[in-house]
C-alpha cells in the first residue's frame, strides 16, 4: 500500500481509494477472507506516512446479495469511505465459477456467460445491499475472446439496460473500470456505448477505478475513461474525490 501511495504521488494524484476485496466465494487457491481490522490499520499507517495524499478507505463486496450476513459483518467492522458492490462469479454446472477462470470464455460459451453474468448483476442491483458503487458492470469483457469473436454490446442491450435502469433507480454510482482501458482490444469496462446508455437511463453519477492490484497500474486508462465519460455528458465535481455527475 505504501508503494501504491508513492506511485499515486508520482502521477500527481490528489487522492487514492483502497477498495480491498471482500470475496466470500472460495474459487481461487489461497483465497482468504478480508482482514478488515488489519486493512483499516494499514490505511491509517499510510495516512500518517503520506499526509499530502488524501487516502480513502473502502471495500469491494463480492456477491454481497448472496452473503448478506458476511457482508454486514465487514461493514460493521469500521468506517469505510467507499463501498462497492460487484459480481465475479456465477454458477455453472451447479457450482460457482469466477469468469476469469482460464478456458471458460470460449467462442461458444461467451455470449451465454455474459447474459448469465448480467442477470446476476441485476439481482445484485435489486437487492437491499448497502453498496454505493456498482463495480466493473461487465467484468466478463476482460476475458472475452476478442481476437476471435467481436463483442457487440447491442446484442446484449436489453440485459445491459435492465441493470442500468435498476442501478439508476436506487441511486447507485456506475464505476468505469480502467484495468484494461489501455488495451484497445479489451477497452474500458463498461465501454463508451454502455456509458452513454447509463446517461440515457438517467444515471446520475460515475466513478473511476483503475482496479490496480499492483502500484504500477494506478490510474492506468484514466485518460481514456475521462474522455468517454465526458463525451457521454458527465462532468467532474469541484472536489477531486467526488463523483462525476450529469
Amino acid at each position: 500500500m505504501e508503494a501504491t501511495c508513492r506511485k499515486a504521488l508520482e502521477h500527481g494524484l490528489p487522492a487514492i481509494a483502497f477498495t480491498d476485496h471482500a470475496d466470500f466465494v472460495a474459487v481461487h487457491e489461497g483465497q482468504h477472507e478480508l482482514d478488515i481490522a488489519g486493512y483499516l490499520e494499514a490505511v491509517e499507517r499510510c495516512r500518517a506516512e503520506f499526509p499530502e495524499l488524501r487516502i480513502l478507505s473502502g471495500v469491494e463486496l463480492g456477491e454481497p446479495h448472496l452473503f448478506p450476513a458476511k457482508a454486514a459483518a465487514v461493514l460493521a467492522a469500521g468506517r469505510l469511505d467507499r463501498v462497492l458492490g460487484s459480481v465475479h462469479c456465477i454458477r455453472i454446472g451447479g457450482r460457482p465459477h469466477d469468469l476469469s477462470e482460464r478456458g471458460l470464455m470460449t467462442i461458444e460459451a461467451a455470449p451465454g456467460l455474459l447474459r448469465a453474468y448480467l442477470a446476476e448483476v441485476l439481482d445484485l442491483a435489486r437487492s437491499d445491499q448497502p453498496f454505493a458503487v456498482l463495480a466493473h458492470l461487465d467484468y466478463p469483457r476482460r476475458y472475452w475472446p476478442h481476437d476471435r469473436l467481436r463483442l457487440e454490446e447491442t446484442q446484449f442491450e436489453e440485459e445491459y439496460r435492465a441493470v442500468l435502469r435498476e442501478a439508476a433507480r436506487r441511486g447507485t454510482v456506475l464505476e468505469v473500470n480502467t484495468t484494461r482501458g489501455a488495451e484497445a482490444i479489451r477497452g474500458l469496462c463498461p465501454s463508451p456505448m454502455v456509458i452513454r446508455w447509463w446517461w440515457e437511463e438517467d444515471g446520475e453519477r460515475v466513478s473511476f477505478g483503475s482496479d490496480a492490484h499492483e502500484p504500477s497500474a494506478i490510474a492506468r486508462g484514466f485518460g481514456e475513461a475521462a474522455a468517454a465519460v465526458e463525451a457521454a455528458g458527465f462532468r467532474p465535481a469541484a472536489d477531486p474525490v467526488d463523483f462525476w455527475r450529469r
